[in-house]
């Protein structure tokens, strides 16, 4: 069992004021290998105290300095990469291969977007005789959540620091290593103390006290939609900036001209990545109607090639278990409501994959004659759950896709990009994929709806760090 108790505040490690522990379990194993303490209001009250008091040098500081920082930074975690992969994947259960492939450099990725970005970045615009100025919000507090931990991390702390705020983080309580290691680097790179503090907790202990903190200016959540209109209503009273990075149930549109073994199977892979743990997941696949046999086929063939494994024994390729106990029984009572309310189950279903007889594995699974009133269609699953629905036409498809609370992502499959393209322009989602595009880390991530407000990542994720001031008569006439 490691020990990893203490929090860090103002550039040092510290005792929490209140010492409380948590186990942090392998889901793997279902056996804790560390323990963290538990933050309290009073842990959150220094952690302010510091980056309030940071703020004042901290927001003047150059933009050669800054971009400097977050490349030390950067550098930081290429250097310690492979700890970094390996407690993401004791934490939360992502297979060593797709941490060090995807769930670090993913993180180490937002801070050298930054870096670019800020050096070509205009805080100043001359209108007339008004100088237009975009200045930093103030003191941030973070609260991330445990299935792309690094990644969920850099997305919000790079652009304060380009912009010159300074915050407070409460990473998930489920995978808090990573954010301890970021810590480090922090240290090891020199920015200044009071400009990131770390407070691990829950989100009752430390999350709402965070949302409701007079001396917080902005918060910045991801996770459930459920955790963030708590999140959103605890901020109210003090009239703070609140961006939100929630839940998605996006729909991925095969269109007839779209190459249906290249669609279907890379769809399925799509969909399993990180054991469905996404928030962008194509998690809705819609097929005409004279397609859908033949696409069941594909997609059953696909999901039952997915090899599963953990740690550095997993194959390349392989999906891990869900991340905590809580989600694997959601997304087990979520397969079970699918049979219950008559789709057709593929492949999979309820249960661990054969020869697991402990860890949250789940299988692969592909559920076809979905209707778009079911539960598994409603509802964000969070799993290696495919659901499949047939269409008549292309109209019938858009109007499926757009009949979500959600709109973070969408998926378009076409042999005609110009299809593909008007297609695409109808689907009401922040972000949408077409022919299987990876994503952008210059280009802004968020969603419409119920999936959340704001935008992160590249130049457009600075401007939910930013306050815009005039300065009127700054130019005499």
């Amino acid at each position: 069992m490691q020990d990893y108790l203490k929090f860090y505040i103002n550039g040092e490690w510290v005792d929490p004021v209140e010492p409380r522990t948590l186990d942090v379990e392998n889901p793997a194993t279902e056996e804790a290998f560390a323990r963290i303490s538990l933050g309290s209001n009073a842990d959150v009250d220094k952690a302010v105290e510091a980056a309030r008091t940071a703020f004042t040098s901290f927001s003047q500081t150059s933009v050669e300095y800054r971009a400097e920082l977050l490349e030390k930074i950067a550098a930081g975690i290429q250097a310690r990469a492979g700890d970094m992969a390996q407690v993401i994947s004791d934490e939360m259960g992502a297979p060593m291969w797709l941490a060090n492939a995807a769930q670090v450099p993913a993180g180490m990725g937002h801070y050298m977007t930054a870096a670019k970005i800020l050096r070509e970045y205009k805080f100043e615009e001359q209108m007339g005789a008004t100088m237009l100025r975009k200045e930093p919000v103030g003191v941030c507090g973070f609260i991330t959540p445990w299935n792309w931990p690094q990644n969920q991390i850099a997305c919000k702390v790079a652009p304060a620091i380009a912009t010159g705020c300074t915050m407070v983080l409460k990473p998930s309580e489920i995978a808090p290593l990573d954010a301890m290691i970021v810590a480090e680097i922090f240290h090891e790179a020199g920015v200044p103390p009071g400009v990131f503090n770390l407070v691990n907790g829950d989100g009752p202990g430390v999350g709402a006290y965070m949302s409701q903190h007079p001396g917080i200016d902005m918060m910045s959540f991801t996770g459930s939609t459920r955790a963030g209109t708590l999140v959103q209503q605890a901020a109210a009273p003090t009239v703070k900036r609140v961006a939100l990075e929630l839940g998605g149930k996006s729909p991925n549109i095969v269109l007839p001209d779209a190459d249906l073994n290249k669609a279907v199977g890379g769809g399925v892979m799509q969909m399993m990545m990180n054991t469905g743990q996404s928030c962008n997941a194509p998690s809705r696949m819609l097929v005409q109607r004279d397609q859908h046999d033949e696409a069941v086929a594909i997609a059953k063939a696909t999901a039952e090639s997915v090899k599963i494994g953990a740690g550095a024994d997993a194959e390349k390729g392989a999906i891990g278990p869900i991340s905590n106990a809580n989600q694997w029984n959601k997304v087990q009572d979520l397969i079970q409501k699918g049979v219950d309310e008559g789709a057709t189950l593929v492949t999979g279903g309820t249960g661990r994959p054969e020869g697991f007889n402990k860890g949250y594995f789940t299988k692969p699974t592909v559920f076809a004659n979905v209707s778009n009133d079911m539960t598994i269609a409603r509802e964000e699953i969070f799993g290696p759950v495919l659901c499949i629905l047939p269409y008549e036409d292309e109209d019938e498809a858009i109007r499926i896709a757009n009949d979500t609370e959600y709109g973070l992502s969408g998926y378009v499959q076409s042999s005609d990009i110009n299809h593909a393209r008007d297609v695409a322009n109808k689907i009401r989602a922040g972000n949408i994929h077409i022919n299987g595009a990876g994503p952008d880390q210059k280009a802004p991530f968020g969603g419409y709806k119920m999936s959340g407000n704001g935008r992160e990542w590249g130049a457009v994720g600075f401007e939910e760090f930013l306050e815009y001031k005039s300065v009127l008569g700054h130019t005499p006439a």
